[in-house]
């Protein structure tokens, strides 16, 4: 069994704004259930070309944090493919508090193995992935985020003839593989902009070492930094939900249409611009944050 190219088409929706600029978004959280937005399309050939060699006793291994839409999407392949998984997850502290915390619950019971190692540990993930290599000589070692070369690919999945008709592509930006694809795979008219989640330096060059293009705007969306969450941004999410009917994350999306609106406010797109942003799912994140909000007496997330 292989991951599949879904049956039903991906919506793009009009975000009606009263600007002289047209909004979309593109429904990729729709994409799976469970394995959400682009962390489908990052895994689709990395699973599939993997589990294309017949691997006897086939094994999957990648590495994230506590919240972790990766790990999410892993554990759920794992199980959707009866594949065994393992989750090298950032932070020996969570090794006795794990089942706290409800990615990695559901990891556990999607049959993830979660293996807990120090943040130092963690930092050199090529030393750590070298270890696991020779241990697990089988395996399938995914990076952080999933992002590699087998990932640009997929991505390219969520262009289509309807992406083509946008001036403007807008996705939010963390380890660099979705802006990547999309980017080396969009119209040469196109312009690429990612905003940021992530204090990265890296990141121009990762994206440039994936495309060997350098034609894309990058745009501090962290708001306070990756992993923080502002009352500004818990407002504007649960406005937007109630307005548009459409669910928002606090980490990637939800920031990068905060900063959209901010950037349409300011006239940073030129009058006429079709603005096409791309809804990269993660939503199985607000139960975490809710939890840490609530822990923090503040608003929650709807």
């Amino acid at each position: 069994m292989l991951l599949k190219v879904p049956t039903e088409k991906i919506p793009i929706q009009e975000i009606f704004i009263d600007k002289k600029v047209k909004l979309f978004i593109k429904r990729e959280d729709l994409v799976h259930p469970l394995i959400s937005g682009n962390k489908y399309w990052k895994l689709f050939h990395n699973v599939n070309n993997y589990l294309g060699i017949h691997i006897e006793d086939p094994l999957i291994i990648t590495f994230g944090g506590a919240f972790s839409n990766h790990i999410s999407a892993v554990s759920a392949v794992g199980k959707l493919l009866g594949v065994r998984t393992i989750g090298i997850i950032r932070g020996e502290e969570l090794k006795d508090k794990w089942r706290d915390n409800p990615t990695l619950v559901f990891a556990f019971r999607n049959g993830m193995n979660l293996k807990f190692v120090s943040r130092e540990e963690y930092r050199n993930k090529e030393k750590l992935s070298e270890f696991l290599q020779q241990e697990f000589p089988g395996a399938l070692i995914v990076p952080e985020g999933g992002t590699n070369d087998d990932a640009v690919q997929g991505v390219k999945m969520m262009l289509n003839n309807e992406t083509k008709e946008f001036d403007y592509l807008c996705t939010a930006v963390g380890t660099g593989g979705t802006i990547a694809g999309i980017l080396k795979f969009c119209e040469g008219n196109q312009k690429v902009i990612g905003f940021k989640v992530v204090d990265d330096s890296s990141l121009q060059e990762t994206i440039y070492q994936l495309t060997l293009k350098k034609n894309f705007n990058l745009i501090d969306s962290s708001f306070g930094g990756y992993g923080k969450i502002k009352d500004e941004n818990i407002r504007f999410m649960n406005d937007f939900k109630e307005k548009y009917d459409i669910p928002l994350e606090p980490i990637y999306t939800g920031k990068m249409m905060q900063k959209v609106f901010e950037l349409i406010d300011e006239g940073y797109f030129p009058e006429d611009s079709k603005i096409l942003c791309f809804h990269t799912g993660g939503l199985q994140g607000i139960e975490g944050a809710n939890l840490l909000l609530e822990k923090q007496n503040r608003k929650l997330i709807i």
